[in-house]
Parts: C-alpha cells; structure tokens; sequence
C-alpha cells in the first residue's frame, strides 16, 4: 500500500486540500468525488492504487478540507469547479491523466474533457451519469421542482438531501450487507456539509445541475469521435443514478467496459477490492497501449 500525503494548494485564491500518492513520473489518475463527500471517500482506494499510479484527489470548494466561501464570495457553478480542477493540475504540472468521476465528479471531469479533450487518457466511471437514462425520477423529481421554481416548498424538499438521515440512505441504499458502511461516512459528510453558510452552496449547485444536462449531446460528441477507453463501474442498486446510466455508455463507446456490481451510490464502501481490481486491469491495459 502506498504512502498517501495531505496536501494544500492556493488556486486563484483559494486553499484546496487534496490528497496524493505514487511516483510522480507515474501515469496519473484523477480521482473526483461527488456530493455531499470529499475526497475523503477515496481514502481506501488512494493507497491501493499508489504504487502504480500519481494518484491525486482534490476536494472540490465548498467540500471536506478546502475552502468554503460563502455564496457572496465565490459563483459555485460546475464551470467554476472545473475551472479550480484545471487551474491545481496546471500548478501540479500534469497536462495527461485518466479520470474517475462519481456523482458531481461527473460533470466536472465531463467539462475538463471537453474544454482539453487531449488531455484525457481514459475515464472511469463509478455512478458518475453521461445520460438521462441514468437518473432516477423518484430521487431528481425534488431537484427538477426546484429547477422550475425557486420557492419555500421546492427549496424546503431540496434541503432534505443535507440531513443526516438523508446522507445515510444515500450510503446504504443497494448495499446488500449495510454493515460493511461505516458509520463514519455519513457522519464525516453531514458535518462538512452543516458548517455555517454551507447550506447555500449546496443550494446553488443543486440549481446549478440544470446546466448539466444540455451538455450531454456535446459529451457523447465527444465519446464518439475520441473513443476514450472507458470503464463504467456501477453499484446496481443506486437509487440516484441507475444502472441504465452506465449501459448507456455503450451506445458512444462500443468497447466501454461495463460493470454492474452489488451496491450503492457509494460503490467503494461495500466493495473496494472488486472495484480496485477492475481498474488496475483496465488502466493497465490503457497504458499498455499507450
């Protein structure tokens, strides 16, 4: 297992915790977490993946360890958030790597491969959705109410996805045995996401996801003409982003290597060792013919 280091950079102003590991002449992977984690939920994989690979997980701002302006002081947009992922790789001076999206990580990486479609190797994707065969009505009805109408109700049944409970169930939803979750998981994020203010970022991004969608046709644009080696490894019972998200991939990408494995949103707390495995065999065989 690698040695992993806790770091800080200052990106256009800002501190931005991430945490690394690996040889630095190694290929690089990018890890990008969702909502509402950190880069806390890589803690496992980071050292497993370490000794092949410059492995570098950023907290997006606004989650974990990095800064947290409040809303006043900085435009949390996906484009903005992408723009900080772009501005630390420039500073750490990686200009090619593979990238592993989940969740928000998704439309991030989504916006660095098409602002520097030359700069990605390859990508996997862990519930991370490309397709609107991939949301599940039940969960995004609440974030599309909102999209429609910013009123106390909407915003009311939004602020219900920054409760303890409701980060729970994102947690142990589709895991067959839930006691292979810590508890620490829901725990960590629910105090990151209740600091002081917290809640109106929230708030915007959940506005801001409405952009993500009419990206989607320049996306698989993209896939087709670029081919990108790509691994979609997908907890089947997720009840955010289905499995016919990661199905769908197949539809730009005739070689993407789909896997549909038992668990949740959260795929790495129920099963690290499967996913690991799928992802040293498939960079491997990126690098190889590389």
């Amino acid at each position: 297992m690698a040695n992993v280091h806790h770091r800080y950079a200052i990106v256009h102003g800002r501190k931005v915790f991430y945490r690394e590991a690996g040889p630095l002449d190694a290929p690089v992977l990018v890890l990008l977490h969702g909502f509402p984690t950190s880069s806390f939920m890589f803690r496992h994989l980071i050292p497993a993946l370490g000794n092949r690979y410059r492995v570098i997980a950023p907290d997006h701002l606004g989650f974990g360890l990095s800064d947290a302006p409040p809303v006043e002081e900085f435009d949390y947009t996906f484009d903005a958030l992408a723009d900080m992922t772009a501005a630390l790789l420039n500073q750490l001076e990686v200009s090619r790597y593979s990238v592993y999206v989940q969740d928000y990580g998704a439309p991030i990486g989504w916006r660095l491969a098409l602002n520097q479609p030359d700069a990605i190797t390859a990508i996997i994707t862990q519930n991370g959705n490309a397709y609107e065969a991939g949301f599940v009505q039940n969960f995004w009805e609440t974030v599309w109410a909102y999209h429609r109408d910013q009123n106390p109700e909407t915003e009311k049944a939004v602020r219900q996805a920054f409760t303890l409970e409701a980060i729970k169930w994102q947690y142990v939803t589709g895991v067959p045995d839930e006691t292979l979750v810590s508890p620490d998981t829901w725990h960590h994020d629910y105090a990151l996401i209740s600091r002081p203010g917290n809640d109106r970022v929230q708030l915007a991004l959940f506005l801001d996801y409405a952009t993500n969608l009419p990206l989607y046709p320049r996306l698989h644009e993209y896939l087709r003409a670029h081919q990108t080696p790509l691994l979609a490894v997908w907890g089947k019972g997720d009840e955010i982003f289905g499995p016919a998200g990661a199905r769908a991939f197949a539809d730009d990408l005739p070689d993407a290597q789909i896997h549909l494995l038992e668990g949740g949103h959260f795929l790495l707390e129920s099963a690290l060792d499967e996913v690991t495995e799928l992802i040293r065999a498939f960079l491997d065989q990126v690098n190889l013919g590389a």
